[in-house]
């Protein structure tokens, strides 16, 4: 899962999307994609509107995941699969698995992978230095499988799936005179090849005689040993080293950490997951999928040097218009047709930007420039941006390279440009039942100039009547969305695209003035105190209102 991230780079535009910036993203991670044969997946970071929607229904495409930020995640990281182990597997054999995998810590799972607890080089260690009892074996409820594993034995009489569960261990080292005295019914009798102390274990009811250095066992003991329902283990080790090494045969759950363990959601933020670790010793944390699934480890130094997602913006190359998170991620390319504020990047960066009037006339020449074939649906794609970014080639920021694109595109794509987008604009200017505030951020930008921090919205449409009725709706919530942001001014943008004028909405202090001095109004016909600013011949947010604007303020 990490590597499949690692890999994955995300097209993105700007907040509060418009069609230019879905399309782009879309049409440029199919372009990437084809190049490069690598996973580039176009992303949105705000809500889809009605403009849009309808152009992806037109073309039948699907519309981008939403991503609310781009800060790096834990999936992002490398996560060690170290693989999950079974509670009832021996401290030996946890112990050799750790070896052969350069780890310290094992996650114990279930059969479905849900994580039941932790064992540690530490917890092994304390197992081993720490225990003093003779019952800790039956204690631990040790099954039979694992005392033969790890002696390296054979079990010669019982069952391997049966459990040693209750008495004590010990060895046989006295004759058997003595030893009737000290073993108890259900010992476990470490021994030799001397049939007397066999045949003692067995008359005091031990439970299971570990018989050591390989000596045979007589049919006449096996026999005994059956009726009085006593298990028979060989091993190769003598006396000395199977009794040293048969409290390795104990089920990690006796020992391992079940309780208030730390853990990390593959979706956890790593600044999140750097302030956790900050206060926790363990050397080790499990990583756990969206279901609990237990999916391997990451340790502090998995972190250290942790590059953000692969991000290429498109249509943007501000921070304050980009996805959240963004100062963290790992930008690769921008390709973009706006002013340049752009966002600090780790290392140099592809970075396209031309004084056209929309990013996919941009990503068109980017197509034809690597000789890919413009399938129909990425040219309707590409052409809507175009329409919609110039106002159908009525903007002040339409080049006769921007028309000459679309009205190409628009062949491949099979759609008469007039009458598609008047059926597109009227899809943007249909705004039943949506709130003041779906309209307001439909299309919405924030910038700064100086100290100064405004936003600017825009609705454009065909419908005069529609526009004046807005008008009434929006005055009232300007106050609302200024101090949302927390800005100096806002304004709010109703372009007249048959007319080719806008009604511009203000708000905050010195806004109005701001406006009267930008584009030189007559301060006797527009009354100050008014929030309303009438403005002829303009329609572009980018090239005429903010440029403008920002000439006044800085």
């Amino acid at each position: 899962m990490a590597e499949e991230n690692k890999h994955k780079t995300l097209v993105i535009g700007h907040k509060n999307p418009d069609t230019d910036s879905i399309c782009s993203a879309i049409c440029y991670a199919n372009l990437k994609q084809l190049i490069t044969g690598n996973r580039y997946e176009p992303g949105r970071a705000g809500k889809i509107n009605s403009e849009t929607q309808f152009v992806l229904d037109y073309f039948h495409m699907k519309k981008p995941e939403l991503v609310q930020t781009v800060k790096t995640q834990v999936k992002d990281i490398e996560i060690r699969e170290t693989p999950g182990v079974q509670r009832d597997i021996s401290l030996k054999k946890a112990w050799n698995l750790m070896q052969k995998a350069n780890v310290v810590t094992l996650a114990a799972v279930t059969d479905s992978g849900h994580l039941e607890g932790l064992i540690t080089v530490g917890d092994l260690t304390k197992s081993y230095m720490n225990v003093y009892d003779s019952s800790i074996l039956s204690k631990a409820n040790t099954q039979y499988s694992n005392i033969v594993e790890t002696l390296e034995g054979v079990m010669l009489l019982g069952e391997e799936s049966a459990f040693f569960s209750e008495g004590k261990v010990l060895i046989a080292a006295a004759n058997p005179d003595m030893m009737e005295f000290y073993i108890e019914p259900h010992d476990l009798v470490i021994l030799g090849n001397r049939y007397e102390s066999q045949l003692c274990a067995i008359e005091m009811e031990a439970g299971c005689i570990i018989v050591c250095e390989g000596a045979g066992v007589s049919m006449t003991i096996k026999k005994l040993a059956q009726e009085r329902g006593c298990v028979i283990i060989t091993t190769p080790y003598d006396t000395y080293t199977a009794a040293r090494l048969i409290n390795q045969s104990m089920p990690i759950r006796y020992f391992m950490k079940t309780e208030h363990l730390t853990t990390f959601d593959e979706e956890d933020f790593i600044d999140d997951v750097k302030d956790v670790m900050t206060t926790k010793r363990h050397r080790d944390f499990p990583i756990l999928d969206k279901n609990g699934h237990y999916k391997g480890m990451i340790s502090r130094r998995n972190l250290l040097g942790a590059r953000g997602k692969g991000v290429i913006l498109v249509d943007h190359n501000e921070k304050n218009q980009a996805v959240d998170g963004i100062e963290g991620a790992d930008i690769q390319e921008i390709i973009d047709h706006h002013r340049i504020g752009a966002v600090e990047t780790i290392s140099p960066v592809y970075f396209r930007n031309q004084p056209l009037g929309c990013t996919a006339t941009i990503v068109c020449q980017m197509y034809r420039e690597a000789g890919v074939e413009i399938r129909p649906e990425i040219a309707g794609l590409l052409c809507s941006a175009i329409i919609s970014d110039t106002l159908l080639f009525r903007s002040p920021t339409c080049t006769a390279v921007d028309k000459q694109t679309a009205l190409e595109l628009a062949e491949i794509a099979g759609i008469e440009v007039e009458s598609y987008a008047n059926k597109m604009f009227a899809a943007a200017s249909n705004l039943k039942g949506k709130s003041n505030k779906e309209i307001f951020y439909q299309d919405f930008k924030q910038f700064e100039a100086g100290k100064k921090i405004f936003g600017v919205g825009q609705i454009s449409s065909v419908n005069a009547k529609e526009l004046e009725e807005l008008r009434e709706r929006m005055l009232p919530y300007l106050k609302e969305a200024m101090k949302a942001h927390g800005m100096d001014m806002i304004f709010f943008m109703l372009t007249n695209i048959l007319t080719e004028s806008t009604e511009l909405l203000c708000e905050g202090a010195g806004a109005k003035q701001t406006i009267i001095k930008a584009f030189h109004l007559d301060t006797e016909s527009e009354k100050e105190d008014e929030q309303v600013a009438g403005l002829a011949g303009v329609v572009s947010r980018k090239k005429q209102l903010v440029p403008a604007i920002m000439m006044v303020v800085e």
